[in-house]
């Protein structure tokens, strides 16, 4: 079950979707509460998912990103029934209400007492104080009825971070299972002879350390090729400029050129100063025979091995990025292809489709799904 939208597919099931909760349109004021009260618990959407059960009775509900597009209500109407229920933490809004553990200021955990003024004086949601008091409501009344604590029979962390951060904010350990995740690496072509130029690819926004790395950049004199659009583009486009950096932009890319992007690096960089969980794109460069070069943080540090398919670095650090930026750039072709190699061979063998099928199922066969393995999807 998901919502309607715009860019959705045509579907024979989309007479079980949700309506669009979307506040960046401009919206009445009557459909602007209707849409708050459903942001909290909606009725509707409750009642969809009520009418796909029954027909389509299900062994088992996997959730993804429901939040304030569905809300937990729909938790209730498959604990209601008695489908075991599963969702995966792709962010961390299980614990945050602002999904990142960040605000203006950086990496922030103020709310983990309990005491939600710190998200409203912050404006963690989008910098809006109208929206980040109605997540404030909206998480308060989730947390107080444990709308998601007392709905959820598991919940899957892609990343140990993330296993170790939803326990230090309060969830039981015995309800949270680590799956991490895969690519299909025969997808993806190989090149393991390093380029001369270092790559990122993701999002222009605050949280992905970008600025840091242009500056990085600069100090090493490395070549930087930034492939993404964002929030903060035009102000990293100027700071590049304003510092000499050998630094070229090349918007949004996606696709097979992307991956010829990625096959070209030298190494990728992932910057990030925020709590990520388990970046697919260290997986994708990966599977492509690169190493990566990522931030000391969040979920990043389990994935990079350090000197063998990748280094790390201090998170925010222009000097410990730059000096690293320095090192591989002088290193010896060889070296770098023996990195991408066991880098490929990492992946290959660690962060598998089968690896997670096993493991999904698994879990599936612990909550009592009979024949978890033929589980229908």
């Amino acid at each position: 079950m998901t919502m309607h939208h715009p860019k959705n597919d045509p579907s024979d099931w989309s007479r079980y979707f949700a309506d669009e909760i979307e506040f960046g349109h401009s919206y009445g004021l009557l459909d602007r509460l209707g849409m708050a009260l459903k942001v909290i618990y909606s009725l509707e959407a409750k009642k969809k998912v009520g009418q796909l059960l029954d027909e389509f009775p299900a062994d088992v509900a996997h959730a993804h990103c429901l939040y304030h597009h569905l809300s937990p209500s729909v938790l209730v109407e498959l604990k209601q029934r008695g489908v075991p229920t599963v969702m995966t933490a792709h962010d961390l809004k299980l614990a945050c209400p602002a999904y990142k553990m960040l605000n203006r200021s950086g990496v922030c955990e103020k709310c983990r007492s309990g005491n939600l003024v710190h998200l409203v004086k912050n404006r963690c949601v989008r910098d809006s104080l109208a929206v980040s008091t109605l997540i404030a409501v909206e998480s308060g009344v989730h947390k107080s009825l444990g709308l998601y604590r007392n709905n959820l029979d598991r919940v899957v962390v892609p990343s140990r971070f993330y296993l170790r951060k939803l326990i230090e904010w309060g969830w039981p350990e015995n309800q949270l299972v680590y799956i991490p995740n895969y690519v299909v690496a025969k997808q993806y072509r190989v090149n393991t002879t390093p380029g001369n130029y270092f790559l990122f690819f993701g999002r222009l926004a605050l949280e992905k350390g970008v600025e840091t790395l242009l500056r990085a950049a600069a100090k090493s004199g490395v070549k930087l090729r930034v492939a993404g659009t964002g929030p903060e583009d035009a102000t990293l486009r100027a700071l590049a400029q304003d510092l000499g950096a050998n630094v070229e932009f090349l918007g949004f890319v996606s696709g097979e050129p992307l991956w010829e992007l990625v096959r070209g690096a030298r190494a990728v960089v992932l910057p990030s100063e925020w709590y990520e969980n388990a970046p697919m794109s260290v997986l994708e460069s990966y599977a492509s025979g690169k190493p990566v070069i990522g931030a000391r943080i969040g979920g990043i540090p389990e994935m990079v091995l350090e000197d063998e398919t990748g280094f790390q670095f201090e998170s925010g650090n222009v000097e410990a990025l730059a000096d690293v930026l320095a090192s591989v750039a002088g290193m010896t072709g060889e070296r770098l292809a023996a990195m991408g190699a066991r880098a490929r061979a990492y992946v290959e063998t660690t962060f598998t489709s089968d690896r997670y099928f096993s493991d999904t199922t698994a879990l599936y066969a612990s909550l009592g799904v009979k024949n978890a393995a033929g589980v229908r999807t």
